[in-house]
């Protein structure tokens, strides 16, 4: 990917608390599975170039999500971080369908990696 070496903090917490940040920080309501806030954009990103900045996951959303799809909560869980992961580095599927391909193809190579099964995205 040509990434530089990087810090990033994992948060896990439950929907409550997912949900409290959706809110505050998107306004959107209700929980979601992962949320990404990145460090390296905005007013302070020079303060430590080294810091990706945060992938919080839901252990209540991922644990659900792996029982409907028939995976693992560790392979959900592993789905999940890589795409928080990808948001930090600037992929955003949310920009266009381009760009969820995009998205979508790098996540399953990164997933292939570590031998986590590959996410279906809907179209």
């Amino acid at each position: 990917m040509g990434c530089h070496d990087a810090e990033l903090s994992i948060v896990v917490v439950d929907d409550k608390a997912i949900s409290e940040l959706n809110r505050a920080y998107l306004k959107r309501e209700g929980p979601t599975n992962v949320i990404a806030f990145a460090m390296q954009e905005g007013p302070f990103a020079e303060i430590n170039p080294h810091l990706l900045g945060d992938v919080v996951i839901s252990a209540d959303t991922c644990a659900a999500e792996a029982g409907k799809a028939g995976l693992s909560m560790e392979q959900r869980f592993f789905q999940l971080l890589v795409h928080g992961i990808l948001h930090l580095l600037g992929y955003d599927h949310e920009k266009s369908q381009q760009e969820a391909g995009r998205m979508e193809a790098k996540t399953n190579q990164l997933l292939a990696v570590i031998g986590v099964e590959p996410i279906s995205w809907p179209d």
